[in-house]
């Protein structure tokens, strides 16, 4: 076997004169969770070809092995087709098509998968996790990891709900969860947030050396932020070195600076992708709401929920301070509200997502936790009550100007207009510069955003139900 060093990246390749390393592999994801109960006419309808990139070259990209038009072709364990049936998928979406051939062939082979929300990614990851577990053995052979806890417990859902008729085991890996006194983690598949992952392998509550999928739902976001970067690379660097492991990211967005990273951490990977501009989901009517100042946000907010018959709505802030002061203004007004951020334990955080699942909640308010993959049908307006920001630095290390953070922005307004459904996305706009950032995501995504009035509530109400019709 082939000496190892750690590259200026912190990843483990080989000494120059070894052998190829193998690649490593973790896999789950939850963005498509809601697909649970719906059939496969509620996933979007690609009008965009899929692009596919395949590893080896040679490959034929017009064999029948590349493209399925049904489940059964993919020769799966019935057990598993029954489960996909039971979950109301009649067909394959048009990403799985391309997809699970590639995922599913022998000998396993890496994937780096980019497409919208709700074409089916989730499916096609967790199918693959359950397609690969031997069953006769009691340890954990599948890792999927997801940026935040709430998407962890969607992605969970995916796979019980698709591996209800199989013997499969599952375990979080989530903080607060695991009883202190668990010694052992014998579950076939384990779902959870890197920080929490990394841990229980360090503790050696979690053995790896049977994992042979490795899955990073949310990939972008995985490899791109400084903590979740580290610990990620930490559980990869932890499995097992001397066998082939799958590896498999998957992501709605793919900035060109974290491509080139991904393609590093899963190589020789087949890729399937969408261009940048077929990214804007297209039932999500955007509007910006040009306010005097930043106290009058909160006075269009309230306007907003008078004005309009909402399901369910999110309404994004940049702190959490800004959403437990709007939580709690608007509870005092009768609203029924809650505001989710990291500061709040994994208990009151759980409890909170399953109440507004559930319809029991109407709004909810937040930070960006909930940015990502979170799948609820009923939620038809985002508000970006903050626009999502990226911090710059200038040469001498002082903040500079915030720009705004494109991938986050379509993340956010993705929670709406899930699977083809209609959606509207509101900007609050209070000054000149963030009118400009508005702009900028305006440019970036080569869509207008449409002015509201403000000034004058019926007229505000007018041009709402002028854009909505």
């Amino acid at each position: 076997m082939s000496t190892l060093q750690k590259d200026a990246d912190g990843f483990y390749t080989p000494a120059p004169e070894g052998e190829a390393a193998p690649a490593a592999s973790s896999s789950a994801k939850p963005e498509d969770a809601e697909e649970k109960n719906e059939d496969a006419s509620d996933l979007i309808k690609s009008t965009f070809e899929v692009a596919v990139t395949l590893a080896d070259q040679q490959a034929d990209p017009n064999s029948p092995l590349f493209s399925i038009k049904t489940f059964e072709e993919l020769g799966l364990h019935a057990d598993l087709l029954k489960g996909i049936y039971d979950m109301g998928f009649t067909k394959p979406s048009k990403i799985q098509e391309r997809a699970l051939p590639l995922l599913l062939k022998n000998p396993p082979q890496n994937m780096i998968g980019q497409s919208q929300s709700g074409t089916g990614k989730t499916a096609a990851f967790v199918l693959t996790m359950l397609s690969r577990i031997n069953f006769s053995k009691n340890q954990p052979q599948a890792l999927c990891l997801a940026p935040s806890r709430e998407l962890a417990r969607q992605i969970m859902s995916v796979v019980v709900a698709m591996g209800k008729f199989t013997p499969v085991q599952t375990e979080y890996a989530i903080k607060d969860h695991l009883p202190r006194d668990v010694t052992k983690i014998t579950a076939h598949i384990v779902v959870g947030t890197p920080g929490t992952m990394f841990n229980l392998v360090r503790k050696r509550i979690l053995d790896v050396s049977e994992v042979s999928v490795f899955v990073l739902d949310e990939a972008d976001n995985m490899l791109d932020q400084d903590g979740l970067g580290e610990q990620t690379l930490k559980v990869k660097n932890a499995l097992p070195k001397g066998k082939p492991i799958q590896i498999i990211l998957f992501s709605a967005t793919f900035p060109d600076h974290v491509r080139s990273f991904a393609s590093k951490f899963a190589p020789n990977a087949n890729k399937i992708e969408l261009q940048k501009n077929e990214l804007s989901v297209e039932g999500i009517r955007q509007f910006y709401m040009d306010c005097k100042n930043e106290d009058q946000k909160y006075d269009i907010l309230v306007s907003l929920y008078k004005l309009l018959t909402i399901g369910q709505s999110i309404i994004f802030c940049q702190h959490r301070h800004t959403a437990d002061r709007i939580s709690q203004r608007m509870t005092a007004e009768g609203h029924k509200v809650a505001s989710l951020h990291g500061a709040k334990d994994g208990a009151e955080r759980d409890a909170i997502i399953d109440n507004f699942r559930e319809g029991r909640e109407k709004v909810l308010i937040t930070t960006n936790v909930v940015a990502r993959g979170i799948d609820i049908l009923q939620v038809n307006m985002v508000v970006n009550y903050d626009l999502p920001l990226m911090s710059e630095r200038d040469n001498y290390g002082n903040k500079a100007d915030m720009r705004p953070d494109i991938e986050t922005y379509i993340h956010r307004i993705g929670r709406t207009g899930r699977f083809g459904r209609k959606g509207i996305s509101i900007n609050f706009v209070h000054d000149k510069r963030t009118w400009e950032q508005m702009h900028q995501i305006e440019v970036a995504l080569g869509r207008e955003i449409a002015r509201i009035e403000t000034t004058d509530l019926d007229t505000m109400e007018e041009q709402m139900k002028k854009h909505l019709k």
